[in-house]
């Protein structure tokens, strides 16, 4: 039996996790729009064997950003950047499946993997913003379970057009002029209830056959596609319990669909606020969330439970009942109710252990104590790893990388280097061959 590998991602959110992250002194203000600042993120997270770095996206301007930093380039060109400024790191970029079409998305994927060597990785997301609409032409936000339905087919076509070529369909023969084996790259032919595409895909296999596909959500829709189409999926999970019974849920829906459990890379949120004592990390997150204006936390709070900010008392409980709202961000929604919740938490301490509205979870403390929640989390089965989200960027980065990986590097738990190059080899997912590979013969085989 295999020796189970801990996987670690860094979320790159502009210049940290918190909204007040830009407001500190070694920070850059104009961060979130320098590709530089994401190049140096990126090479610090290789000098730690990190997994990948990942970017969230939302094609539209839905935060306040009379406040904070904020996501805004489009992922995949900023990964491009990164991939020629690094080496092994893997290259996760987000893309809606709600506004956009399988063939772009198939064939932008494509090219970023063959540019970085087999590095990349699609989260598929199926993006719940009124203001995204807007922007593509639509008045309203497509149902929750339509926007699933939608997904679920876009990412089996993208997946197809992905297998289309075969992995030596590529001939390059000078001396008898073939270029491409053509037998060998195929139509895929799709006619389904929301695309019909025709296929093949104008771009070559890579490296690692196929982009990793990568799925965020927690709602039972969510979970579903995930369970049917994801290899790796970040998720939400406050205590060891959730991150247990996600696991166990999702495990079980991929059998359903003739999948092993154990091939899905789950990893969740993970904030990190890091000091050389416990009073010193204490101090850097009290420095952070007294930068954060409570307009901005309370703000942030009432869209994702989507309420009217002034039905919240600051030193009231949130108010009950509190229904689930048809379209919502599920995942965040249920999370954060189950914080305030289990914790009795009024409104005011509830937005500062949301870290003025960081939604996953916070851990404040050493080095030590941060591999030991790792280590927990990991040997309880909650998680494989973690979407690391450090506080400030790239200092909380650094700091996490020069005194916490060293730890569960001696701990055996994380890797000394790099056993492979792509993203695949990071992960432990095995190399899939094309749908449309001939396979081997009865005769051949014996």
């Amino acid at each position: 039996m295999s020796h189970r590998q801990l996987h670690l991602n860094v979320n790159l959110l502009h210049s940290g996790v918190y909204a007040s992250a830009w407001r500190l002194p070694e920070s850059d203000p104009r961060a979130c729009f320098d590709v530089g600042h994401y190049v140096r993120v990126a090479q610090i997270a290789e000098r730690g064997k990190l997994d990948a770095i990942f970017l969230a996206d939302t094609p539209a301007i839905t935060d306040r950003i009379d406040y904070r930093s904020f996501m805004s380039m489009e992922p995949t060109i900023v990964l491009a950047s990164v991939a020629a400024a690094t080496s092994h790191i893997g290259l996760i970029a987000t893309a809606s499946t709600t506004y956009n079409e399988p063939y772009n998305i198939a064939r932008r994927f494509a090219t970023l993997d063959l540019a970085s060597g087999g590095r990349a990785g699609w989260n598929a997301v199926t993006t719940a913003d009124a203001a995204a609409s807007r922007n593509f032409g639509l008045s309203n936000v497509l149902e929750h379970k339509a926007r699933y339905d939608r997904a679920k087919e876009f990412a089996e076509v993208v997946h197809a057009l992905w297998d289309s070529w075969e992995d030596d369909a590529f001939v390059g023969d000078k001396a008898t002029a073939r270029f491409v084996d053509t037998s060998k790259v195929h139509p895929i032919a799709h006619r389904g209830t929301h695309y019909t595409v025709a296929g093949p895909l104008n771009v070559p296999r890579s490296p690692q056959g196929r982009p990793v596909t990568v799925q965020a959500g927690g709602s039972s829709d969510g979970r579903d596609l995930a369970a049917a189409q994801a290899e790796a999926v970040f998720t939400l999970a406050q205590t060891i319990d959730e991150g247990v019974a996600y696991a166990r849920d999702l495990r079980t829906r991929a059998a359903a669909y003739g999948r092993s459990g154990d091939s899905i890379v789950i990893l969740p949120g993970l904030a990190t606020v890091i000091g050389s004592t416990e009073a010193e990390a204490k101090r850097r997150q009290d420095d952070l969330w007294e930068l954060v204006p409570i307009q901005y936390s309370l703000a942030r709070l009432a869209s994702t439970l989507q309420v009217d900010p002034d039905i919240l008392d600051l030193d009231k409980p949130l108010p009950d009942p509190l229904p689930l709202p048809a379209n919502a961000n599920h995942t965040m929604f249920q999370g954060t109710v189950n914080l305030a919740r289990r914790g009795n938490l009024t409104v005011r301490q509830l937005l500062r252990a949301l870290g003025g509205g960081v939604g996953h979870r916070i851990i404040v403390g050493t080095p030590e104590q941060i591999a030991d929640d790792i280590e927990a989390w990991f040997n309880a089965g909650a998680a494989d790893g973690f979407n690391l989200m450090p506080d400030v960027l790239p200092t909380g980065l650094e700091i996490f990388v020069d005194t916490v990986v060293p730890i569960l590097q001696r701990r055996g738990l994380f890797r000394a280097d790099y056993a492979g190059t792509t993203l695949r080899d990071h992960l432990g997912l095995p190399r899939p061959t094309s749908r449309f590979a001939r396979q081997p013969t009865a005769a051949a085989s014996a």
